[in-house]
């Protein structure tokens, strides 16, 4: 049996979503969306239970674990594969070569982590990083209070950035108080929008954005390279992402063109707009009936376009003779070859 996904549980994030108190429910949710939307489908017998499976693929178990404790069982080997976020798998994996991102980009989860401080008095005017470390106040004595959640990352950053006296704690609920409060000088957090930092009179610092995040694919390198029934559930897995995560936001685009030959027609989309397609248009005859008799004036052109230009692209279809034209959301695009996956196997072999 695979032990894969390791994502329901997901630690609460605090106070940085545009509620102010995003719940684990959220990523959970996100993560089942994608599954489902890459037509796989996670089951679970009892709502209370912490195992469950995907139908679609065989031998494969599916456990429900904190986020922390996902990196952890992901580091030991005790789980092969796991959906996190990247700032848990930072954090709580501690640069370790065991573990590798299959995906770093599956679109939900997008957030930074980052410094705050107050707006008011002795950082009214300490907007960088530099200035930050600069203050003389800072001493063995009276060193900088950061509370945070990122032990691991918040020491690291704060060292290579020059930092020589800080003191890192940690609390439960929303950091934001804490410099309010007099418990801390400043926070070290995970941000989305930004609002819950302004409504507790906190501001983010030029260059004290330690990284960004979004939910990841990770796996256990060592796993990978010694079971290969587990590196072609990562494929498979990896393959359904990308086709799905790439068709977001297409739209496929059928128009009607006249012309003398397909030769022409393809012309005239190639170097007439700007929208030739993903390897260029797909052209095929469009047959009438003319008196009995069969005829070919039109040509159907099909493209893929990006939603955000889908207006100027029909636009420019309609200059260069396109008429009735059809318009259909992509549900997925598959490569020849899904490219993260070529990435994994020359990372496999690092």
């Amino acid at each position: 049996m695979l032990t894969f996904l390791d994502w329901q549980a997901i630690r609460p994030r605090r106070g940085h979503y545009s509620s102010g108190s995003p719940s684990k429910g959220r990523m959970a949710e996100d993560t089942l969306g994608l599954m489902k939307d890459c037509q796989l489908s996670v089951r679970k017998l009892n709502p209370r239970q912490y195992i469950a499976d995907i139908s679609e693929l065989k031998n494969v178990e599916v456990w429900f674990q904190r986020a922390s404790d996902v990196v952890r069982k992901l580091k030991t080997g005790d789980v092969d594969m796991g959906i996190v976020g990247y700032d848990m798998l930072r954090e709580y994996g501690e640069d370790d070569e065991d573990l590798i991102v299959v995906h770093d980009a599956l679109g939900f989860g997008q957030c930074h982590l980052a410094i705050g401080i107050p707006t008011y008095g002795i950082f009214e005017n300490i907007n960088s990083l530099s200035e930050l470390a600069a203050m003389p106040l800072w001493t063995e004595d009276r060193p900088l209070r950061v509370v945070t959640g990122y032990t691991y990352l918040g020491k690291k950053f704060l060292e290579e950035h020059g930092f020589k006296h800080v003191e890192l704690s940690t609390a439960d609920g929303a950091l934001e108080a804490a410099p309010a409060m007099g418990t801390a000088d400043a926070i070290l957090d995970l941000v989305s929008s930004g609002t819950t930092l302004r409504e507790n009179n906190l501001k983010e610092i030029s260059g004290g954005a330690v990284l960004s995040s979004q939910g990841v694919f990770v796996a256990n390198k060592k796993v990978l390279l010694e079971r290969k029934e587990v590196l072609d559930v990562a494929h498979e897995m990896l393959e359904r992402f990308e086709a799905h995560l790439t068709a977001q936001g297409q739209f496929t685009v059928v128009a009607n063109m006249r012309g003398d030959s397909a030769d022409e027609v393809a012309d005239r989309i190639l170097n007439a707009t700007s929208y030739p397609g993903l390897q260029g248009p797909t052209v095929s005859p469009v047959y009438t009936n003319k008196g009995g008799k069969t005829a070919v004036d039109y040509y159907a052109i099909i493209i893929c376009v990006p939603k955000f230009q889908l207006y100027q692209a029909v636009r420019e279809l309609r200059k260069a003779g396109g008429s009735g034209v059809l318009v259909s959301p992509l549900t997925y695009i598959f490569d020849e070859e899904t490219p993260r996956y070529r990435q994994l196997l020359d990372n496999l072999q690092k």
